[in-house]
C-alpha cells in the first residue's frame, strides 16, 4: 500500500491541470449554491432564483464542451466525469423547498460530485482539440502541445522547432491544394521522426493517404547472411523466373541493401535493428506502375525483369502476417485477443502460456495493481494455470509475448514473481519537471519462487510493445528465462495519454505523457536518438533460407518450433 501515494502523485502530475481548474470551479459553484440555499430557503422568490442558478454548473460544462470537445466527439468520454458533476447540480432542484428531501438529494449529489472530481484530478486527459483550425494552424498547435507535454522530449533530444520548420512546407502545400491526404502524410512523417512506438498518426477521415505502395506479386525478406530473397510470390512473377527463395540483388537499379534502407526511413519502426530487418519487406511494394528487379537465376547469374503493378496489394500483408504471426483478419484478431492468458501443453514436457496483453476483465483489480505495484489477482491466476500445467507433466515453458499490445506492467511483474525466488526491480512511476526525472513509486518483482526451477523461453518480436515490452525486459532478467526472437521488442514503455485532433478531425496524433522509469531513474526501455534497443533479445532466433521457407511458404510457426527445441534441449 506504500506505493499508492506516489502512484497518485504520478497520475496527478500527468493529468491536465487546465481541466482540473474547470472541475474545481464547478465544485466551488456547487458549494456556493449550498450556502445560498441555506440563506434563501425560506424566501420563495429567492428560492426560484436559486433553482435557476443550479443550472450554472451544467452551463459551464456546456461551455467546456464547446471549447474542448466540439468537433471531435471522441474526446467526450475523457471529460465525462466533469459533465456528470455539472448534471448533479440539477438533482436538488425539485426538493429545494423540502427540508429532508433537499438534505438527502444534496448529500447524494455532493458526495458523487466529490468522487467524480477526485477521479478526474488523477485522470484528466491531455486532449487537445484543433479541429476548427486550418491545416497549418493545427500543425503548429500539435508541435506546441508535444513540445510541452511529450514525456520523452529531453530523453530523445527532440528539437520540435526544427521539426516544425522541416515539415511546415509540406503542410502549407497541402493547405494550398486542400489535399487531406498530403496533410495526413506530412503529419505521419513528422510522427515517424520521433521513433516512438507510442507516437501514432491515425488518419480518421483520410481514406487514401499518398502511400507509395504497389502490388508486384512478391514480398522480400532479409536473411541473417544479409541476402534478400523473394517470398510469397505469385504465378505472374514465377513465370519471369522469380520464385520463393530467389535471391534479389537490385531494385530499380539500386543495390538491394541501399534501396531497403531508403524505403524504411519514414516507416514507423523505432528500433533500428528491427527496421534493418524489415527494410526489404517494406521495399517490396515501393516503386511506380512498374519496377525493375534484378535477381540471381538458377545458373546464379544476374537477370533483370520488369514487374508491373498487379492491383490490390496482398503479398506485403501476407508476408507481414506470416513474419509476425499477426492475425489475418478481424475474426482472427478477436480470437487472438480472447486467447490471452490461455495455456496448453505443446508436448509431453513443454507447457505454453500466451500473454498478448497485460490487461484483465477486472478493471478494479488492474487499477489496484497499478496503484500498489502488486497485482495479486494476476499472480494467483498465473499460479493456478502453471500448477495445472505442472500436473500435466510440464518441465519447461514457452511464454508467447509476440504482438503483445501492452496494458499494466504489474501483470507482467506478477508472472515474474512466480518464476524467481529473488527480488528484482520492475518499474518506477515518475514525474517530469524542468527536463529532469524523479521517481515517486517503485514497483518491484518480489520472488515467490514456486516455479523458479522451471526452464523458460519467452518469445518476443517487433510488435511487442508498451507493457509487453516491459514484461519482456523483466523476464529477461531472471536466470531461468531466455528472451528470444528474430527481432527485438518495439522499444517503448511509457504511458500513453496525449491526443491531438487536427484540422477537420482529419488526423489524430497520440503520444506518451506518463513517465515510467527504470532503477537508474531514466525512462524505462525507450530508445534514444541512436535507435539502439535497450531491451534486445538474449538469444537471436536464426533466419536462414530454410527458416524463411517455413515461415513464408509453408506458414509454419517456426519461432515456436525453435523455442520448444531450445528450451528442451539447449537451454
Amino acid at each position: 500500500m506504500k506505493n499508492i501515494p506516489g502512484s497518485l502523485q504520478h497520475l496527478f502530475a500527468t493529468a491536465n491541470k487546465t481541466h482540473i481548474i474547470w472541475c474545481a470551479g464547478m465544485l466551488i459553484i456547487m458549494l456556493i449554491l449550498v450556502i445560498l440555499h441555506r440563506r434563501w430557503r425560506d424566501d420563495r422568490q429567492r428560492l426560484r432564483v436559486w433553482r435557476g442558478l443550479c443550472a450554472v454548473p451544467i452551463v459551464v460544462a456546456g461551455v467546456h464542451w464547446l471549447i474542448y470537445v466540439c468537433g471531435t466527439e471522441m474526446f467526450f468520454e475523457g471529460y465525462l466525469a466533469l459533465y456528470i458533476i455539472g448534471a448533479l447540480a440539477l438533482i436538488p432542484i425539485p426538493f429545494a423547498g423540502r427540508k429532508y428531501g433537499y438534505r438527502i438529494s444534496a448529500a447524494i449529489s455532493g458526495t458523487v460530485a466529490v468522487l467524480c472530481a477526485f477521479m478526474f484530478c488523477f485522470t484528466s486527459p491531455n486532449y487537445f482539440n484543433h479541429t476548427r483550425e486550418s491545416y497549418t494552424e493545427s500543425f503548429r498547435s500539435l508541435v506546441a502541445d508535444m513540445d510541452k507535454h511529450y514525456v520523452l522530449k529531453e530523453w530523445k533530444e527532440v528539437d520540435f522547432s526544427a521539426l516544425e520548420s522541416k515539415y511546415l512546407p509540406a503542410v502549407e502545400e497541402a493547405e494550398r491544394k486542400q489535399d487531406p491526404a498530403k496533410f495526413a502524410n506530412a503529419i505521419s512523417d513528422f510522427c515517424c521522426e520521433l521513433h516512438d512506438g507510442h507516437v501514432s498518426c491515425l488518419p480518421l477521415k483520410v481514406p487514401n493517404m499518398v502511400i507509395d505502395r504497389h502490388e508486384y506479386g512478391l514480398a522480400m525478406v532479409q536473411l541473417d547472411s544479409g541476402e534478400v530473397i523473394a517470398v510469397c510470390t505469385v504465378e505472374e512473377v514465377n513465370a519471369l523466373g522469380i520464385e520463393d527463395g530467389t535471391v534479389i540483388t537490385k531494385w530499380n537499379g539500386k543495390p538491394i541493401s541501399q534501396a531497403a534502407a531508403e524505403a524504411v526511413e519514414n516507416y514507423d519502426i523505432p528500433v533500428k535493428s528491427n527496421a534493418d530487418r524489415l527494410g526489404a519487406t517494406v521495399l517490396s511494394g515501393i516503386g511506380g506502375d512498374s519496377v525493375e528487379v534484378t535477381f540471381l537465376d538458377k545458373s546464379n547469374k544476374e537477370k533483370t525483369v520488369t514487374l508491373t503493378d498487379l492491383g490490390e496489394r496482398h503479398t506485403f500483408i501476407e508476408a507481414i502476417e506470416a513474419f509476425s504471426q499477426l492475425p489475418a483478419n478481424i475474426t482472427s484478431l478477436e480470437k487472438f485477443r480472447e486467447s490471452n492468458f490461455s495455456t496448453k501443453m505443446l508436448n509431453d514436457r513443454c507447457g505454453y502460456l500466451v500473454l498478448n496483453s497485460e490487461g484483465t476483465d477486472n478493471q478494479i483489480q488492474d487499477i489496484l495493481g497499478y496503484l500498489t505495484g502488486d497485482h495479486k489477482w494476476a499472480r494467483e491466476m498465473f499460479r493456478e494455470k502453471l500448477r495445472a500445467l505442472k500436473e500435466q507433466g510440464m518441465e519447461c515453458l514457452v511464454i508467447d509475448l509476440r504482438n503483445n499490445e501492452g496494458g499494466f506492467d504489474e501483470i507482467g511483474c506478477a508472472l515474474c514473481d512466480l518464476l524467481t525466488d529473488e527480488e528484482w526491480y520492475g518499474q518506477g512511476h515518475g514525474i517530469r519537471k524542468n527536463g529532469g526525472y524523479c521517481c515517486v513509486s517503485d514497483h518491484r518483482i518480489h520472488g515467490d519462487g514456486e516455479f523458479a526451477d522451471l526452464k523458460v523461453v519467452a518469445l518476443t518480436n517487433y510488435t511487442c510493445a508498451s507493457a509487453g515490452d516491459g514484461t519482456a525486459l523483466y523476464l529477461s532478467r531472471l536466470p531461468n528465462v531466455s528472451l528470444a526472437g528474430i527481432t527485438d521488442p518495439s522499444g517503448c514503455n511509457q504511458e500513453t495519454g496525449g491526443v491531438c485532433a487536427l484540422s477537420g478531425e482529419l488526423v489524430y496524433v497520440s503520444f506518451p505523457t506518463g513517465l515510467i522509469l527504470d532503477e537508474t531513474g531514466v525512462p524505462n526501455i525507450d530508445i534514444r536518438s541512436d535507435r539502439i534497443s535497450r531491451n534486445p533479445v538474449e538469444v537471436r532466433i536464426p533466419l536462414d533460407h530454410d527458416a524463411a521457407m517455413k515461415i513464408f511458404r509453408d506458414k509454419v510457426d517456426y519461432e515456436l518450433e525453435w523455442a520448444i527445441n531450445y528450451v528442451e534441449n539447449e537451454r
